[in-house]
């Protein structure tokens, strides 16, 4: 069943907590397959996964239930998506009971199940896209009769999937009356209910499991009587009047910490004035000033993320700020200031919404409508007021700022707050600050939050036991891996594989079964180096030595061999004494022969390629209207500082250099002249008439002094968003472009990888049962590869490695500057370094494998235009030397499978 792991795992594109996550069940389901018959002994089966899962002590249910304690914003909905696709494909089970906590969650999952919807759990699942699962709700199942009649006969949905609310449930069995759904049904002849527990392979997953744990209507599920279930939440414990009481039953903990650690949540500050006393302030002045700072930060917050989308050609995000009211009564005035003309003069009027239960009827829909959307950049709503509405199930992305007005001890604070802004709009941190953090407006409680946030019991700093995590002892090298011919020539250890192992940053080899060199003495071997050094020279001579197959022409040969002697001569004597009796026999033009025929067969000629200006190259930047709608950087007389409450790091929001500039406008041209491909003599005019659009849009909501307060604070801030659309306009003119080819072929150049001390390395056909570990591990017994060893960053990659030993004639995945390609990033051009080169009879191939939604991204769309340029330079220089053709190839990571050939992927090409 680890094929079905695989092919849910890459075509879900699961990070690495869910994998594990879903490996976890496919190693319960190993252990104990009793799991999926109803006739077995569950006792029997919680002793056998305790031995698996150390921190399983019970399952808490008459029927075996798992938890998984994944961190908010980690994806536990896409995770029961992976749970559901891996059971009915690998085991065939089609029945399944989603339970949610509240209406909010519950119509959320309906959503996320419903095939065309933007974060459909099921997206990349082959198997059911002819034929998607059937949603059963608690609003529809008395519809569905027909579908589950039909299901009697063998017809209707492969995979049916009922969701119901178990809030809606409890409110049914109050004052000990049968819900609904256990009542009859005419056309069923028996209750819905008795229907599921009949079904012989209904699994039960519960969503945000820790909030309905103890309740009656969750001790009516037991009679459903389901195979098993699988439990999901955050927090895996129950509150009580004693404190929190842990689930026994967690068999999966990726807590809080971790995520943020590794990077799949926002980093959580809180933030106050510099030197602020809360003391000194009426609770009244204090709101007032947490709510204008707010703002501040949220309009500073709003530059940096189109700053950033516009740097790096990825969508634009809108953030919005929470403002957490007392009451129903307090969040409507707040409402009414926050629209008024006396807060920032009415800048937000049309932009905030109240959600709370005082909304009704119209009021209320359109505040749900508006609720739903605000993640879309085209909905206004940038400041949203609730008071205790927003609990689990509301995930958005673009919630940056939080200000909360409602009395709360620090550790309240921080669990509300984290827990609704964490998700990250991009699925990762960008490593730009303001990008990935989530702003506590907290000028009272700053230094509470900071204590509480550094405790040995807060959500942030807590930390487990992670089962099966790499022992602290384990001991990294770095290893060098020589090309596959100083290998055969005896230059470098030949590893075997599994045999083979790491020790001190060298590859260790059984000499009784790794195969012979070419050469054995260490006289020989001193040639062969000598003769590899003066074969490196003939990279540069295009003219005689077009391509390495070039090297065996016998008038080559013949300068090589001379050069060889010659340079022997001076060392001869110390070469062959005490070496070995025979060695003064060497057999100098026989070493040659030998050596260059072993590097020609270990080699795809790789030409180095640069396309250079000639002539006059101009540069600069067109004229432009500067888009200023989503810039309203506001004024504030203190300074705001910020501290992270994982890490302690603090930031500010401040004046930037403090030195008064004349004219408001030399506060930008100043800051942008800064920017290294911005001439101030070249782009003066520019500069100035883009900076005179900013001053004319500051001027047109701010008073000049306050103008003057926002250019201080923000020169730089303002200079980067301008650059970025500078960078829309930049052109460059030469007068012609000239394609140089230094180099007919390039010599390996030796990979150099961090691994584990003593660690075996692998066989490449050896299947990976945690792929998250895939990068940690080395991997060899090639026959075809141009390395004895490579790194593969994903089981992607060690397929295809598979599909080319089996039709490539040699291949091999480039080391770092072996190609020296460049592509335009942003304002950046890193180098691009390519998944795989192969050679076959028809033609070189260099390929990159993608996952699918990775493939049309702005970065992967650069990378593809520079290799696919360089590809077809390289293919003109090799018709002309009679070499093969290059073509660039762009897989996505889900069609690459065994069964196809390497020709197959021929489709894929991109073509300059």
């Amino acid at each position: 069943m680890n094929r079905v792991f695989y092919h849910v795992n890459g075509r879900l594109s699961l990070r690495p907590p869910q994998a594990e996550s879903l490996l976890r069940l496919v190693r319960a389901i190993g252990a104990s397959p009793a799991l999926l018959r109803h006739e077995r002994d569950v006792p029997a089966i919680l002793a056998t996964l305790k031995a698996e899962f150390p921190t399983l002590e019970d399952f808490e249910r008459d029927f075996p239930s798992l938890c998984f304690a994944l961190a908010t914003g980690v994806g536990k909905t896409r995770l029961m998506g992976a749970f559901i696709a891996y059971l009915h494909l690998a085991h065939g089970l089609s029945n399944f009971f989603v339970l949610a906590p509240n209406l909010t969650i519950y119509n959320k999952l309906i959503t996320d199940f419903t095939r065309n919807t933007p974060k459909y759990v099921f997206k990349g699942i082959a198997e059911f896209a002819q034929q998607p699962p059937l949603i059963i709700t608690g609003d529809n199942y008395d519809q569905t009769g027909a579908a589950v009649d039909d299901q009697a006969l063998g017809f209707g949905h492969d995979v049916r999937i009922n969701i119901f609310n178990i809030s809606k449930i409890n409110s049914e069995v109050r004052g000990g009356k049968e819900p609904r759904i256990k009542r009859m049904r005419e056309v069923l002849g028996d209750s819905y209910f008795n229907h599921l527990a009949n079904l012989p392979d209904l699994v039960l997953l519960m969503d945000e499991s820790h909030r309905y744990r103890a309740q009656a209507g969750m001790r009516s599920i037991n009679e459903l009587k389901p195979l098993f279930g699988l439990e999901l939440t955050a927090t895996p414990f129950v509150e009580s009047a004693r404190g929190p009481i842990p689930f026994k039953n967690v068999v999966m903990d990726y807590p809080l910490a971790r995520a943020m650690e590794d990077g799949f949540v926002k980093e959580p500050a809180v933030v106050t004035q510099r030197n602020f006393d809360a003391k000194a302030h009426t609770p009244e002045e204090i709101e007032k000033t947490k709510l204008e700072d707010g703002v501040r930060l949220h309009e500073t917050t709003k530059v940096e993320l189109l700053t950033y989308a516009r740097e790096n050609g990825v969508k634009a995000v809108k953030p919005f700020m929470l403002v957490i009211a007392r009451d129903t009564t307090h969040a409507a005035q707040l409402l009414a200031l926050l629209e008024s003309d006396a807060f920032y003069e009415g800048r937000y009027r049309g932009k905030v919404i109240q959600v709370d239960s005082s909304r009704t009827g119209a009021e209320e829909e359109e505040m749900i409508t508006r609720l739903l959307a605000v993640e879309s950049v085209d909905e206004p709503t940038e400041i949203v007021i609730h008071v205790n509405m927003l609990k689990e199930g509301w995930d958005v992305t673009n919630l940056y700022t939080i200000v909360p007005l409602r009395a709360a001890n620090a550790r309240t604070l921080i669990e509300q707050s984290i827990g609704r802004g964490l998700r990250l709009p991009y699925g990762k941190r960008t490593g730009v600050a303001a990008v990935d953090r989530l702003n506590i407006v907290a000028h009272d409680k700053f230094q509470e939050i900071i204590d509480e946030a550094n405790r040995g019991d807060s959500p942030i700093r807590l930390k487990q036991v992670i089962l099966d995590a790499p022992s602290a002892d384990d001991k990294k090298v770095s290893v060098q891996v020589g090309s596959g011919a100083m290998t055969r020539l005896g230059l470098a250890d030949t590893p075997v594989v599994p045999a083979a192992s790491i020790d001190n940053g060298t590859i260790a080899a059984s000499p009784s079964t790794a195969p012979s060199p070419v050469f054995e003495t260490e006289a020989e071997r001193q040639v062969a180096r000598m003769v590899l050094d003066v074969i490196s020279q003939y990279e540069v001579r295009r003219d005689l030595v077009p391509t390495s197959g070039a090297l065996l022409k016998p008038e080559v040969q013949k300068e090589i061999l001379a050069e060889v002697t010659e340079r022997l001569k001076p060392v001869q004597g110390d070469l062959l004494t005490g070496i070995d009796d025979q060695t003064s026999e060497i057999d100098v033009s026989a070493v040659v022969s030998k050596t260059t025929e072993v590097v020609v067969q270990q080699t795809i000629d790789i030409p180095r390629i640069v396309v250079v200006p000639t002539g006059e190259v101009t540069t600069g930047f067109h004229p432009f209207k500067l888009d200023v709608s989503q810039l309203h950087l506001q004024p504030g007389e203190r300074e705001i500082i910020g501290q992270m409450l994982r890490t302690n790091e603090q930031f500010t929001l401040a004046a930037e250099i403090g030195l008064k500039e004349q004219r408001l406008e030399d506060y930008i041209v100043h800051a942008l002249v800064d920017f290294d491909d911005i001439d101030y003599f070249t782009h003066a005019d520019l500069l100035y008439d883009l900076a005179g659009q900013m001053v004319l849009h500051l001027l047109s909501y701010l008073s000049e002094e306050e103008a003057r307060n926002v250019l201080d604070q923000n020169r730089s801030r303002i200079a980067r968003e301008i650059h970025a659309q500078m960078m829309a306009h930049f052109w460059e003119k030469a007068t012609e472009y000239e394609v140089q080819v230094s180099r007919g072929f390039t010599e390996l150049k030796p990979c150099n990888y961090t691994a584990t001390a003593g660690q075996t390395a692998h066989h490449f056909r050896e299947t990976v049962t945690e792929t998250s570990r895939i990068k940690q591990m080395l991997f060899g017994g090639f026959a075809r590869c141009l390395y004895p060893l490579q790194k593969f960053d994903s089981d992607t990659e060690r397929r295809f490695a598979i599909i080319l030993e089996r039709d490539a004639l040699k291949w091999f995945k480039p080391a770092k500057g072996q190609f020296q390609i460049y592509y335009k990033f942003g304002t950046e051009q890193p180098e691009y370094i390519p998944d795989f080169v192969a050679e076959t009879d028809a033609g070189i191939y260099m390929v990159e494998t993608k996952a699918r939604v990775d493939i049309d991204t702005p970065e992967a769309r650069s990378k593809a235009g520079a290799a696919s340029r360089w590809c077809s330079h390289a293919s003109r220089y090799a018709a002309d030397v009679g070499g093969k053709p290059w073509k660039y190839l762009l897989l996505p990571h889900d069609g690459v499978v065994e069964s196809k050939r390497l020709a197959d992927f021929l489709r894929f090409e991109v073509k300059a």
